[in-house]
């Protein structure tokens, strides 16, 4: 079965897709607090659960794809795919679409 460009695939549930997110932002504040840092100057630039499961969902859609970055067209397509597929989502990918976060190093807004 072919696969469309902004199709993401269903490959968990979204509770398994939440506690994965859990623990690699567990891994990440760990390594940062081991490294000496403030949690008062990081936490805040670190995505929450929901914002990481969407980008492990665009980065496996960019994976099936040939791992090309997206244009703005196509990067707008999956998010708002990966809403239709996991509504509880849908705010985190409003976020990300949106200009919000772009203070923030990991933001994931792709310039025009």
């Amino acid at each position: 079965m072919a696969h469309e460009d902004n199709a993401p695939r269903r490959r968990a549930s979204l509770e398994l897709l939440r506690a994965e997110a859990a623990d690699e932002l567990s891994v990440l504040v760990s390594e940062r607090l081991r490294g000496g840092e403030d949690p008062w100057d990081f936490m805040e630039d670190l995505p929450s659960v929901d914002e990481l499961v969407v980008f492990i969902l665009r980065a496996e859609n960019i994976a099936e794809n040939g791992g090309a970055r997206p244009s703005a067209a196509r990067h707008y397509r999956v998010l708002r795919q990966i809403a239709l597929d996991y509504p509880p989502l849908t705010p985190a990918v409003w976020r990300l679409l949106g200009d919000a976060n772009t203070h923030r190093r990991w933001d994931a807004n792709v310039g025009a």
